[in-house]
């Protein structure tokens, strides 16, 4: 009798079975084959908050395969993803193989079973090494996990069905809400607000150019001198002992913003400036020179490489956790949601020995670098995410799964390697220079790169910036001095990195959750993007203000950051989920009786210059299930809609038609010529329609 090996995909069915000889077979289950019903709430709410679940309707030939080739197998391995919804799925799957919805707590607490074929592994990488090793020592479902799994599941149950209903009622019908993702709502209104009350302010900075061409020591190799002509920028730092840069801090939602401006507030004040300090004489103060270190980072997170795949690539979470979740299933990457920046000794060694031998013993530090966790959550995948053999490079990637694949990779693998490298050296300098009289400062920097380390394979974009060598008290006589206006920028609005940073932060979420989380506010029109940052539609606002409002509990930043804390205590075996449920819902199920009487939400709406063909109102722009359309304004009164065309400043290059915005079936918005399918021109970027532009 054969071993049967039941893990999610076919993909890591595949890359498992080359590992394993004849006696095993493999089967994917394709994900959850239970879940909670789809039509009704599936919660019972008198008894304990029992979850019903039941089996997943399009997983009836999956399930029915299983339990064939359970019925042939000496051993039922469960080779589940080693996370919470991984050790539910396995649980469900005894459960099902067994036809006994009370296996799970029996399997797991009682070591002499009558289900002694189960058998429980996990593993953070598929490679033959890990496999082997996890056959060899298999344990037992963990409850703790499993009951993590289902609190969350039941939690979100109760807020999506009972809080919904609601929505329909009181703002719009087809509405949905959602626990975490309301939260991540709030934060892009409230961002949204400040933007909007933020005022723009003028303000002048002064600049100075000293140009040598006197030869000059060159810090990056101090036995050579070369002549070149070095023009250097000094900056303007102080008036009479007065520094002019100020700051004042703006208190957003639950954080802070910083806005640096200068005392020079006009553009007279700034040419008075230039004016009486070209007429000055000036002389060094000060040269300093020191060497800094630049360490490099911990290998990635979940959190990190969305972050930096977001903004290196322009790839959203969800992207990026597909693209990861195949890289890992094949093989090539450990397990990609993980909290954790360590990793194992066997991998730093294997990475020390690649480096040593690929670049030399000097990019090597004198002892291994072990990182440590600052998430006080890390407690899931115990590795950072990290190839599962450092010799693997992205060109091999690329070729067999494809260039984005390869992108990906290569970002970990760099940050992964690298994380096992010496520091960077790098020889700092500053000069002050003073008017003779000491009413003007001047200020200048300059930076040369002594020894790449680190950076050597993952570089960041540093360039040298040389300064002259100066002698304390000499003379220096500047070629120009001018003003530079600039204005004071509103707080940013998020994109894909700094709202995943945000939500981290905050405790908001996990791992596996941060990509759904985005996707699903954009999926339901709470929020769109513009220009790769996201903005709140109308109904967005309409959803965010009634529940901050409503439901100040369930769209609550430290309550929410709360219940993940108690989650993660569930997991680990702290706490009993049916009293952390019970203690929630109470408070919830009061505030969904005293919302009965609120008063219905106006969204509100854009009014164009279109009148309605079928009454005469004028047309204004709702955001519906697919986006923004345009309507009569005195609907419900009058039904006429039609498609909105959002256009564009640009022209086509190719037919010299108008750009408009389009967006793909999922959602995804691009800029495409509004003569398609006659002309197919499209981009997805702003940047790359302005190359384009120049290029024709």
């Amino acid at each position: 009798m054969k071993n049967l090996v039941i893990v999610e995909s076919p993909t890591k069915a595949k890359t498992i079975g080359k590992f394993l000889g004849e006696g095993f077979e493999m089967k994917a289950c394709m994900g959850h084959v239970m879940d909670l019903p789809k039509s009704t709430l599936g919660v019972d709410i008198e008894h304990d908050f029992a979850p019903q679940f039941e089996k997943v309707t399009s997983k009836k030939e999956v399930i029915s395969e299983l339990k064939k080739s359970s019925k042939e197998a000496e051993n039922i391995i469960l080779a589940t993803d080693p996370d919470r919804e991984g050790e539910a799925i396995a649980a469900h799957i005894i459960e099902l193989l067994t036809k006994d919805a009370k296996i799970v707590r029996e399997f797991s607490r009682n070591k002499d079973s009558h289900f002694p074929r189960f058998k429980r592994i996990v593993f953070h990488e598929i490679t033959k090494e890990a496999v082997e090793e996890a056959l060899k020592n298999p344990r037992d479902i963990d409850t703790n996990l499993v009951e993590a799994q289902t609190a969350r599941r039941v939690l979100d149950r109760l807020v999506g069905y009972k809080l919904s209903p609601i929505l329909w009622q009181k703002v719009r019908r087809g509405l949905s809400a959602g626990r975490v993702q309301s939260i991540a709502l709030r934060l892009i209104v409230e961002r949204e607000r400040e933007v909007e009350k933020f005022k723009r302010e003028k303000y002048w900075t002064i600049t100075a150019v000293y140009t040598t061409t006197n030869k000059q020591q060159l810090a990056a190799n101090k036995s050579e001198v070369r002549s070149q002509k070095l023009e250097v920028e000094f900056e303007l730092i102080e008036i009479n002992g007065q520094k002019i840069e100020i700051s004042r801090v703006l208190n957003l939602y639950d954080g802070q913003y910083k806005v640096t401006k200068t005392i020079i507030e006009s553009l007279d004040g700034a040419k008075k400036t230039v004016a009486d300090s070209s007429s000055k004489e000036y002389k060094i103060s000060d040269f300093t020179k020191r060497e800094t270190k630049r360490s490099p980072q911990p290998a990635f997170t979940t959190s990190t490489l969305q972050q930096d795949a977001s903004r290196r690539f322009g790839f959203s979470g969800k992207r990026t956790m597909s693209l990861a979740q195949k890289l890992y299933e094949e093989g090539f990457i450990t397990y990609h949601r993980t909290d954790s920046v360590s990793m194992a000794n066997q991998a730093i060694f294997s990475i020390r020995n690649y480096v040593e031998k690929q670049y030399g013993g000097k990019y090597l530090p004198s002892k291994p670098r072990f990182y440590k966790t600052k998430q006080k959550l890390a407690q899931e995948a115990h590795e950072a995410i990290r190839p599962t053999k450092a010799g693997v490079l992205g060109l091999e990637i690329g070729t067999q799964l494809g260039k984005d694949y390869a992108k990906l990779y290569e970002l970990i693998w760099n940050r992964a390697v690298a994380s096992q490298m010496a520091d960077a050296l790098i020889e700092s300098s500053t000069v002050l220079v003073d008017s003779i009289e000491n009413k003007y400062r001047f200020k200048a920097n300059g930076s040369v790169l002594v020894f790449d380390g680190f950076l050597k394979v993952n570089p960041f974009g540093i360039s040298d910036t040389i300064l002259p060598e100066f002698k304390v008290g000499e003379n220096i006589k500047f070629e120009n001095i001018e003003e530079k206006e600039h204005e004071t920028n509103p707080p940013p609005r998020y994109n894909d990195a700094s709202l995943i940073a945000t939500l981290e932060e905050k405790g908001i979420g996990r791992p596996s959750t941060y990509a759904t989380i985005i996707s699903t506010i954009e999926t339901r029109q709470y929020v769109e993007k513009e220009e790769g940052r996201f903005k709140p539609t109308p109904v967005g606002l309409a959803v965010n203000d009634f529940l901050v409002e409503n439901f100040s509990t369930i769209d609550d930043i430290p309550f929410t950051a709360e219940m993940e804390d108690e989650l993660d205590q569930i997991a680990n075996g702290e706490k009993q989920w049916v009293p952390v449920i019970k203690e929630f819902y109470n408070p919830f199920e009061k505030s969904l009786k005293e919302v009965k009487d609120v008063a219905r939400v106006k969204i509100e709406t854009e009014e164009t210059d279109e009148i309605c063909p079928k009454c005469g109102a004028k047309l204004v722009i709702r955001t519906g299930r697919f986006g923004k359309f345009l309507s009569c304004g005195t609907f419900p009164k009058c039904d006429f809609t039609k498609a909105l065309v959002e256009e564009t400043k640009f022209t086509c290059p190719e037919c010299g038609g108008k750009i408009v915005f389009k967006k793909t079936k999922k959602g995804r918005r691009f800029y495409g010529c509004s003569s398609y399918p006659k002309c197919k021109f499209a981009v997805w970027k702003l940047e790359d329609l302005k190359k384009e532009q120049k290029s024709h």
